[in-house]
């Protein structure tokens, strides 16, 4: 039973992941789209665009990171991903700071 338990648990992670990557691409899409059309009326976007995207590559990370305990090259790509997803983090706080002052 407990195999069976981790396999259903596996199978709803990569679902939920699925999931939050047809949502957050989705409002990246809707983001970047609106931004480009009016960049001076919708330049608040651009942080969230880059928010957006910290948040799917952290979300990515993590996955691989509990998904990849014993393969050292899953476990290199999680944190790869969590690196890029603080570096998306600080250009998108970074941006936002530029906006706003």
């Amino acid at each position: 039973m407990a195999v069976q338990d981790k396999k259903r648990n596996a199978r709803n992670a990569a679902l939920v992941l699925d999931l939050m990557h047809i949502i957050i691409g989705i409002l990246v899409v809707i983001c970047a789209a609106l931004a480009f059309l009016n960049p001076e009326k919708n330049q608040i976007l651009f942080p969230v665009i880059f928010c957006l995207a910290a948040l799917l590559n952290g979300l990515n990370g993590r996955y691989r990171l509990l998904s990849g305990t014993r393969n050292k090259k899953t476990i290199a790509a999680g944190i790869g991903q969590c690196i890029a997803a603080v570096f998306l983090l600080a250009v998108g706080i970074i941006s936002a700071i530029s906006i706003w002052r």
